[in-house]
């Protein structure tokens, strides 16, 4: 019985400060049967924003005709660039970065209007350890592009 009090005085602060476990997506009624109007088909951030527009019930549909809702998006661009070099003139600190811009529409009405988020990470660069730091950028790449989805997502269950 003892062991049990820290537990509920736990669960009462964090109710109490206002926490609450992320729930599920909540997305408008008019995003019923989306679109997905890709800059890119192929982009990671594409990818994975139908897979969890799927996952969260939202049926994606393959034309335009079909849908009640749009999501159009009008950049989607990924790179990297030097941050740092040293004495000999070879990079040593990359920055890689990862930029959207996208709006949601139904019929003639804006849901939202175009947002721009560009999210950035950098990582330090080894030219001895080439294959590791590749796989790293890899990573943090895949990182930027979940983060961004949940964001977008994010901005979808506010309207």
């Amino acid at each position: 019985m003892l062991s049990r009090i820290p537990v509920l005085v736990v669960a009462a602060l964090l109710g109490a400060c206002g926490f609450h476990l992320q729930g599920d997506l909540t997305t408008p009624s008019e995003m019923e049967r989306t679109y997905i109007a890709p800059y890119e088909r192929n982009s990671q951030f594409h990818r994975e924003l139908r897979r969890q527009l799927d996952a969260a019930g939202v049926h994606v549909v393959d034309s335009e005709n079909d849908a009640t809702a749009m999501i159009v998006i009008t950049a989607d661009d990924t790179g990297q660039r030097v941050l740092s070099v040293s004495a000999r003139n070879v990079p040593t600190e990359y920055e890689v970065f990862y930029t959207i811009e996208y709006s949601l529409v139904s019929g003639e009405d804006i849901l939202l209007p175009p947002q721009d988020i560009t999210f950035v990470r950098d990582y330090t660069w080894d030219e001895t350890l080439v294959l590791g730091k590749a796989h790293e950028e890899e990573l943090m790449r895949e990182a930027l592009v979940r983060d961004l989805v949940r964001t977008v997502l994010k901005q979808f269950s506010t309207l």
